[in-house]
């Protein structure tokens, strides 16, 4: 289903919409993919389909939760800066598509707690608002969407940022 922020929405609903618009990319993006092209490492960094599904999980509890002291599965080690991105041998594609779910819902419930005027303190002790918070993170989810898109063209001729439909949802999550 496409998402499109509402025209003569409020703001936090505009917001969230375009945060959902693309969540909703990056998740048709990995449909249809077994295991193995979900993992198959695409670039000369490494870069996979479900590496990026886990980073994401990870920055929407980083970005959503912690800064406004709620609880965080973010799975970031600060010696390591990429293992966010590494899918481990016990790690199954159900399981981090859960863990994206779960923390897109997280996020959600913590954007409709606060006001988009509250501050919180980022990871690195910088002061943030929600509406920073909301503007970093469709940035962020959009620019590894478009990696996804380029991931998934180059495995199976996929391109696109949706799924055509002619009904559209405007508004609000799947």
């Amino acid at each position: 289903m496409v998402i499109r922020v509402p025209p003569t929405g409020g703001e936090k609903e505009s917001l969230l919409a375009a945060m959902w618009r693309h969540r909703e990319a990056v998740l048709w993006k990995i449909q249809g993919l077994d295991d193995e092209q979900l993992r198959r490492k695409m670039t000369p960094s490494g870069t996979h389909l479900l590496g990026l599904v886990k980073h994401l999980a990870s920055v929407e509890y980083g970005w959503f939760c912690e800064p406004f002291g709620r609880e965080s599965k973010a799975v970031f080690k600060e010696d390591d800066p990429e293992f966010d991105l590494q899918v481990r041998p016990g790690e199954t594609t159900e399981g981090i598509v859960a863990f994206y779910r779960e923390a897109c819902a997280a996020a959600d419930a913590v954007v409709n707690e606060v006001e988009l005027t509250e501050i919180g303190t980022s990871w690195d002790g910088d002061k943030v608002t929600m509406r920073w918070v909301l503007i970093h993170m469709i940035e962020e989810t959009a620019r590894h969407a478009g990696h996804m898109d380029i991931i998934r063209e180059l495995i199976d001729g996929a391109a696109g940022d949706h799924p055509w439909e002619e009904d559209a949802q405007t508004a609000g999550t799947p």
